[in-house]
């Protein structure tokens, strides 16, 4: 069975080093014989959680945008690899904005009582984060990390691995750390079942 694997890169800055990471990661992933796609969030058009309870009814958001076109996208995908910057310690307003959007599947999954993923006979769905600071402060990554810990639960992914990458701010920068070009090549191998 073909995995599908897809990339989501959240910063505003496209051709930044998370997107790079994740280019490089689901190279890997499409080399192993992964059916793969690679989108930049800045191309879609989404606004934010109104907090309104319409997905409480459905277990869908009521707000009709792009951010419904990417949930779909990666409901159907196996794999997910989310790659989003650090802005002011915590990860970029893009990523968390349409991670907030996500309400609809905390609300399928303990207002409605339903699985998120439908199909009993998938392969258990895994994914990665991906993320980068400019800074070198301790715990920088730590609110990034529990942002997107919830947002992989909500969608039933198993988050099987964090790289972060600090002291890494300019445009183009990781390109100058193999050993991180590398982890994540090996990991985007992983996650297409090659260990």
């Amino acid at each position: 069975m073909e995995l599908k694997c897809l990339a989501l890169a959240c910063s505003p800055r496209k051709d930044g080093n998370t997107a790079l990471l994740a280019g490089r990661a689901l190279a890997a992933c499409q080399t192993a014989g992964c059916k793969t796609e690679f989108l930049y969030l800045a191309d879609y058009r989404y606004a934010p959680c109104r907090a309104c309870g319409g997905c409480y009814a459905t277990g869908r958001c009521i707000v009709k945008d792009d951010a419904g076109l990417i949930f779909d996208k990666i409901l159907v995908a196996d794999c997910l690899i989310l790659a989003a910057p650090i802005f002011s310690m915590g990860i970029c307003a893009q990523a968390k904005m349409f991670i907030d959007r996500a309400q609809q599947f905390w609300a399928a999954k303990y207002v409605l009582g339903k699985s998120v993923i439908a199909e009993k006979e998938r392969p258990a769905r895994r994914g990665i984060l991906i993320s980068c600071a400019g800074t070198t402060l301790s715990g920088v990554f730590d609110g990034a990390i529990r942002v997107v810990k919830y947002f992989f639960k909500m969608l039933e992914i198993n988050l099987i691995a964090t790289l972060c990458y600090a002291g890494v701010d300019k445009k183009g920068d990781i390109l100058k750390n193999p050993a991180a070009l590398e982890e994540v090549y090996n990991l985007g191998r992983e996650l297409s079942g090659i260990k």
